[in-house]
């Protein structure tokens, strides 16, 4: 008896002492991401998110027909795409919200990581926490449209132009990620769709990869005019930043405008 007192004692003692070493402030537990292993992760091609109707490829994406994708001579293969989620699952914002720099000092440790743009005197951060969760913000700087983009299994954070032409894009995620071995050391990067033609796009190689945009490249913001930094650079080098409001969701609208011609487009800006 007395044994198996002193053993549940040991490892009563252990597990508290684990803890009281492994102590983090509430953001910093919060940052950290757990990422399924790659061969863990769901194989499109196995789960059935392939099909074909009418003659046409697609890929599912979503309890909806109208959801899925014509991936008709897209330009990927079946068997490197995992997940499958749907692609309204993550809330990528189409009008985010934004607090002062003094408002998030609250919220933000120096040390954590931030995007921040900046164009005709206007400055915007958005922290890779909160890029984590939507993944996409389609916002507006300067009068230009952009969207601030992280992906964390690629750990690729970017700034990108949405205009093309006399056009402007609106992207959202599929639900997929996609990974090819000779690209960007084989990482899994998220495969991101326009709302305007339904095109699916691929940032590790910075184009479209399926849709009436196939070839298309991602247009990523000059870099004198966007940083991958963090939230002790922003208050010192940028203290009228207006800052990612954290939390927002909003809901998915149900339709939009389809853009029908798009050979401006193609012409201009293929790769």
């Amino acid at each position: 008896m007395k044994k198996t007192i002193t053993i549940f004692l040991f490892f009563t003692a252990l597990i508290f002492g684990c803890q009281n070493q492994t102590t983090t402030a509430p953001e910093e537990e919060e940052q950290k991401e757990e990422v399924t292993p790659k061969r863990q992760r769901p194989v499109a091609l196995e789960n059935g998110k392939f099909f074909e109707t009418n003659g046409r490829k697609m890929l599912w994406g979503g309890k909806d027909s109208s959801q899925h994708f014509d991936i008709t001579d897209y330009t990927l293969k079946d068997e490197q795409f995992h997940y499958g989620i749907g692609r309204e699952r993550f809330p990528a914002l189409l009008a985010p919200e934004f607090i002062s720099v003094e408002d998030a000092d609250t919220v933000w440790h120096d040390s954590t990581r931030f995007l921040v743009a900046s164009l005709n005197h206007e400055i915007k951060a958005y922290s890779v926490k909160d890029l984590t969760r939507h993944e996409v913000v389609n916002d507006v700087i300067g009068g230009e449209p952009i969207m601030a983009v992280y992906c964390i299994l690629a750990d690729l954070g970017a700034v990108y132009e949405r205009t093309y032409g006399d056009e402007v894009l609106t992207f959202a995620l599929s639900g997929y990620t996609y990974y090819d071995e000779e690209v960007w050391d084989g990482l899994d990067g998220f495969i991101l769709w326009d709302r305007d033609t339904e095109s699916l796009w691929w940032p590790l190689i910075g184009k479209a990869v399926s849709g009436p945009l196939k070839g298309v490249k991602l247009l990523e913001m000059d870099q004198a005019h966007w940083e991958d930094t963090d939230w002790k650079t922003v208050k010192e080098k940028y203290p009228s930043a207006q800052v990612l409001q954290s939390g927002q969701d909003y809901d998915r609208p149900k339709s939009w405008k389809k853009l029908e011609n798009v050979d401006n487009i193609v012409n201009n800006y293929s790769l």
